[in-house]
This record gives C-alpha cells, sequence and structure tokens, in this order.
C-alpha cells in the first residue's frame, strides 16, 4: 500500500497545535528527592528498631538463663549439719520446770521373797482428775512418791493420786524432811516394809539400823530440774528398827531417830 504523506502531515500538525496549546507541566524533581528522603528515613528508623529489638532479645535471653541458673550459696536456704554422734547433752538448768512428767527411780530390790521398788513422779501441772486441795490456788505441780511391795501399789485403795502432794513448782520446800514407815498390812506395823525418807538438800544417804544389829544403807536420789529428793530401804518382816541416821557427803551424821519401833 502506498502511504498517504498528505494524512501524515495533517496529523503533524495537529499534534504541534494541541502541544502549543497545553504545555506540560516542569517534572516534580522537589517532591520526589523529599519523599525520597523520607523514605530513607523510616528504613533507617525500622533498621535502629529491629537491632535495639534483636539486642534486647539477647539480653532477655542471657538474665533468664541467669535467674534460672543455680543460686548463690548466700541466697539458697541454709542447711544445719547434723550434730555429732559425740556431743555433750547439757541438762536444764534446776530452776526450769521440766516439760513433761519425769519418773526416777530411788530404789528396788527383793525382800522376804518380794518384789518391792520406790520411784519419784513429778508432774509439772496437775493431771487431769486430779483434784488440788483449796488452799490458796499457790500449788502449780503435782510430787508422787509410787510405792510397791509385791506388785502391789501401797495405798492403792486411795485412788491414782493417794501417794501425791501439791507443790509449788520445782523447788517447793514442803516435802523437805518428811520420813515414813509404809506396808501393805496395819499402816507398816507389820508384814515388809519401806522406809521412805525425803531429806534435806545436805543428806546423802541414810542407814537403818535394825536391832539384831543389820544395817542397811539407801542412797539420795533427785528428780532432775528440781529439788525433789528420796532415799528408801526395806525392812523385813518381823524386824525391828533400833535407829535411822542421815549423813552427808563427807559421812557425817546429821540426824539420829531412834523413834521407830
Amino acid at each position: 500500500m502506498t502511504p498517504d504523506h498528505g494524512q501524515e502531515d495533517w496529523a503533524r500538525a495537529a499534534f504541534a497545535r494541541s502541544r502549543e496549546a497545553y504545555p506540560s507541566s516542569p517534572a516534580p524533581v522537589n517532591r520526589i528527592l523529599t519523599t525520597a528522603r523520607a523514605r530513607r528515613k523510616r528504613r533507617r528508623a525500622a533498621a535502629v528498631v529491629a537491632a535495639v529489638a534483636s539486642a534486647a532479645c539477647v539480653v532477655g535471653i542471657g538474665l533468664s538463663v541467669a535467674f534460672l541458673g543455680p543460686q548463690p550459696d548466700a541466697v539458697a536456704p541454709a542447711r544445719l549439719p547434723a550434730p555429732p554422734a559425740s556431743s555433750p547433752y547439757t541438762p536444764a538448768p534446776s530452776n526450769t520446770p521440766a516439760p513433761s512428767t519425769v519418773t526416777v527411780r530411788v530404789a528396788d530390790g527383793t525382800t522376804d521373797g518380794k518384789r518391792w521398788s520406790v520411784a519419784l513422779e513429778f508432774h509439772p501441772m496437775p493431771p487431769k482428775g486430779y483434784a488440788s486441795p483449796p488452799h490458796g490456788g499457790l500449788d502449780t505441780s503435782l510430787l508422787c512418791q509410787r510405792m510397791y511391795i509385791g506388785g502391789v501399789r501401797i495405798d492403792h485403795q486411795g485412788g491414782p493420786w493417794s501417794d501425791c502432794q501439791s507443790v509449788s513448782g520445782t523447788n517447793d520446800p514442803a516435802p523437805a524432811g518428811e520420813m515414813g514407815l509404809w506396808g501393805l498390812h496395819d499402816k507398816g506395823a507389820d508384814g515388809t516394809r519401806l522406809m521412805v525418807a525425803n531429806p534435806e538438800p545436805d543428806v546423802a544417804y541414810g542407814l537403818i539400823t535394825l536391832t539384831d544389829g543389820h544395817r542397811i544403807k539407801a542412797t539420795t536420789v533427785t528428780i532432775p530440774g528440781t529439788t525433789y529428793r528420796a532415799w528408801a530401804a526395806p525392812v523385813p518382816d518381823g524386824q525391828t528398827i533400833a535407829a535411822v541416821d542421815q549423813y552427808d557427803d563427807h559421812h557425817h551424821r546429821l540426824t539420829h531417830d531412834t523413834n521407830w519401833h
């Protein structure tokens, strides 16, 4: 096909007239540069934030490991070592009340073919069932003197507390100086009997002399943590007491009594 040069010339002339009628605006170079700079700043800020976050994450992991790791000895609970087997025992002071009932054997043995025994029993507080005598309410403790002959407790007919007395704490001086001859028949006048004394503090032992010349020695025993003490010795059936003497640690005679027959 042969090109139509006349039509082409007409189109060029029309385009030239249109361009002159509507001049094009210059390109917004400044706005484009400003926008580009702002985008760069945002990218840099985002990069800094990402770096900080990454560092914080690493630090956080490190701290977690540190806190989850073994604690120093100063923070860990103290573990007290077990006391050595040879550790000495320190008794409580004598003026400290016993925390619970304390029983000590005073003496025991066999006489006339019968087993006998004497024990002291201290209750810091009166047990349930014990009625304290109404005389001022000062008594806070109970002291019992348990005496048995042939498996039978002396004065058991009077009840479980018939051989007990109220005392004021651990150092009541009232029982000191008491002495008695006890038995299961006729108030200790015959049969196998027990001589029991609650001596003064300086008495180390008692010595019973019978009319046939036989002597029976009894050592004083004290309840730990108290001032309550006693010594006890048997008197065989059919025997008569000539004298009862008490001595101190140096074997000096402190008392001499001939009224027990």
